[in-house]
């Protein structure tokens, strides 16, 4: 059985790459970030995010909305929300999976929309829940036999 719990994350334009790098942090068997270290390690996974764009650019590009150049300099904010690419991104930065969840509206039920990393394993990935608003939180799971 997989138990699930949601720990809440800042809405201040970081939430993505907060929840990342907290779920980074208890994976590796660190303790939980504090607020302000969590933010720092945010702004740091950010830069390096977009210098992992800008280095796998031509695998990259076609999928990014519109200019590259506009959207890297756009990323580069720190109040700009993340999303798929740097989730992407993210993933290859820290060499850890990371698995996407969202509430179904219907069945109120949590599923997985989206995995990335999966080269780097399976096993224990970084969870986050993505809110149809455009909010990450870090999804905690625990796995009973």
């Amino acid at each position: 059985m997989i138990l699930l719990w949601k720990t809440g994350i800042a809405g201040d334009g970081r939430c993505m790459f907060r929840s990342v790098v907290h779920g980074a942090c208890l994976r590796s068997g660190r303790s939980v970030p504090t607020e302000n270290v969590t933010k720092e390690l945010a702004d740091d996974l950010r830069t390096k995010v977009v210098n992992e764009l800008i280095k796998r650019r031509a695998e990259t590009e076609w999928f990014l909305e519109g200019d590259f150049e506009t959207y890297v300099s756009h990323m580069q904010r720190s109040h700009v929300w993340g999303g798929e690419p740097e989730l992407l991104m993210s993933s290859h930065v820290l060499k850890v999976p990371i698995t996407v969840y969202m509430r179904d509206k219907k069945s109120k039920s949590i599923k997985v929309v989206a995995e990335y990393g999966q080269e780097y394993g399976k096993e224990n990935p970084v969870s986050v829940l993505y809110h149809d608003y455009g909010h990450y939180d870090l999804l905690k799971t625990e796995i009973y036999n």
